[in-house]
């Protein structure tokens, strides 16, 4: 019992971190539209991309009271997370084998990684589903 408290614990703090982390990329969203930062280099997909991990931080934090209530969005930052750092990881080789450079670090990719996979390992069991509730059945004439 004292584990699973201790394991709810360390998924309530990842949660915060996590959903703080991404929450934060409001702040870049809303710079990167106001300056319209985005036109110059025809870099269309930046701000939707903020924007879907914006949310998924909020949502993220309103999570962290009831995490086994939430299971499918903790899976689904987890899984969105790893297919960002696999994409970052192609990326890189495919520029590289191009001889170009990206401008994102080799960091960024491990720090997407670690998101999923500490999600993932965390990650609430299923709970039960409840019978079915059949039909009600009425008295036959």
């Amino acid at each position: 019992m004292e584990d699973a408290m201790k394991r709810q614990r360390t998924l309530q703090v990842a949660l915060v971190l996590v959903g703080v982390f991404y929450s934060f990329w409001g702040y870049l969203l809303f710079d990167d539209l106001w300056h319209s930062a985005w036109l110059n280099g025809h870099n269309d997909v930046l701000p939707m991309f903020l924007s879907l991990n914006m949310v998924l931080g909020i949502f993220l934090l309103l999570a962290v009271k009831q995490p086994a209530k939430h299971r499918s969005l903790i899976a689904y930052g987890a899984w969105s997370s790893l297919a960002h750092g696999l994409t970052m990881s192609i990326q890189s080789a495919e520029a590289a084998a191009h001889g170009t450079h990206r401008k994102d670090s080799p960091l960024d990719i491990v720090i997407f990684v670690v998101i999923a996979v500490v999600l993932l390992v965390l990650l609430p069991a299923k709970q039960p589903t409840p019978a079915p509730i059949s039909e009600p059945r009425f008295a036959e004439r």
